[in-house]
């Protein structure tokens, strides 16, 4: 086992995460962080303190996790969730309290969309709570401080922010109406006794979390997740997401764009065996088109390094097409880990990842990159394509007809803009 194994272990049984999921090079950067922060000679001596120090554990987490958000993320959903409430108490003879849970909650802003969203919807304070649970304390913290900069306020229609907030020295607060909605929580969703005493949720908001754990554990927190949703419930889910839950119990709205599930009333579907596809059967494709740069999602860090070039940046990736492209797989994947290393989570990246794993036939592998590089930009064309391959091939027809028809809408939309 190498030194860095013990932190891929520590990592998957604290918090359930994947290191093929984010990338090693991830993982690695923040444990040197860490022994630098602390001064320590190796990663023997931090593994030992690490092992003694509950504070230091929680440290390497923060480290490691990537709390990137903002208001009204995907915010169709937030309309769905607004038509569901009301359609919810016009069905109820008497009163009663909708109850909300955001998890994970990061720092905030998908909570507090929540109430907004809500009081948009005409529903007033008594009628609704939101819960909001994050394993990371200090995300919580900032999430209670509720003052935000502007990169938490993106896309065309941030009006929001003149109704709800006001411009402080420090950044935008929000204001109190919308704060005493939401209670805040430290909890991990992996967490047996999580919630366990507390009734079912109306709607919950769990987004790009799955696409970090593997499919066991992907799994265990779909079962945690349906036990806390009612059963006439809603799950909220993220774009890359929706074929992990066709398979266990829950089926799709079929509201465009809002990524929401509920309890299938039919059992869940057997899913066929895996199969291990011979390489020769889904050639690698050339890279076609110019690389993308989309936004880029960065860890948490304890020190800012000096930013490389974009030229660096564009250089790596045509570098990983011409190695991919040859043939030349280990030293694709070692650019790969570079550009991970050096420029943080690239959905381009991670789509090289997945398909050099898809042509080698480790599936499982392949389609958490795919999700990963849907997660960064939910609308890679290739990423798209690639996992609705490989989701047919292994027999999840549905799961793939969802996203060829993601694929077109883009499409759709891309030539509209051109014409424009």
């Amino acid at each position: 086992m190498s030194a860095d194994q013990r932190f891929f272990d520590f990592l998957k049984r604290q918090i359930g995460l994947d290191v093929a999921s984010v990338g090693p090079a991830i993982i690695e950067r923040a444990v040197r962080q860490r022994c630098t922060a602390l001064n320590m000679a190796d990663h023997d001596q931090y593994w030992q303190w690490l092992n003694s120090s509950q504070d230091e554990q929680q440290a390497l987490i923060e480290s490691v996790i990537v709390p990137e958000t903002w208001f009204f993320r995907y915010p169709e959903s937030f309309v769905t969730l607004g038509r569901l409430a009301r359609e919810r108490l016009a069905a109820h003879s008497s009163p009663r309290v909708l109850r909300i849970l955001s998890l994970p909650c990061s720092t905030g802003e998908e909570p507090y969309s929540i109430a907004m969203a809500m009081f948009d919807a005409g529903f007033a304070a008594h009628q609704f709570k939101v819960d909001a649970l994050d394993v990371s304390p200090l995300s919580v913290q900032r999430a209670q401080r509720a003052v935000y900069g502007k990169n938490s306020f993106r896309g065309q229609n941030i009006e929001f922010r003149e109704r709800y907030f006001t411009l402080e020295e420090d950044g935008y607060q929000l204001c109190a109406r919308v704060r005493e909605q939401i209670t805040f929580h430290v909890g991990n969703l992996l967490d047996p006794a999580l919630m366990a005493n507390q009734p079912a949720y109306d709607f919950v908001f769990c987004r790009n979390l799955l696409i970090y754990f593997d499919l066991k554990t992907q799994k265990q927190a779909l079962d945690a997740l349906k036990r806390m949703t009612r059963t006439d419930g809603v799950l909220f889910i993220g774009p890359a997401e929706g074929s992990l839950l066709n398979g266990l119990g829950m089926r799709s709205i079929n509201a465009p764009q809002s990524f929401a599930f509920c309890h299938s009333q039919e059992p869940p579907a057997v899913m066929p065996p895996r199969v291990e596809r011979k390489p020769q059967a889904r050639p690698l494709p050339p890279l076609t088109a110019p690389v993308s740069r989309p936004f880029i999602a960065r860890p948490q860090t304890l020190t800012q390094p000096s930013a490389p070039t974009l030229d660096e940046s564009a250089q790596l990736l045509e570098k990983i097409a011409t190695l991919a492209n040859e043939g030349n797989s280990r030293q694709a994947r070692a650019a790969c880990e570079l550009s991970l290393q050096r420029h943080g989570p690239q959905a381009q990246v991670f789509y090289w990842l997945g398909l050099l794993s898809d042509v080698e036939g480790q599936t499982a592998q392949a389609q958490a990159f795919y999700r990963k590089a849907l997660y960064l930009e939910p609308q890679h064309a290739q990423a798209l394509a690639q996992l609705a391959a490989l989701l047919a091939s292994l027999g999840d027809v549905a799961g793939a007809q969802r996203l060829q028809a993601r694929a077109a809408r883009n499409e759709r939309s891309v030539q509209s803009e051109r014409k424009q």
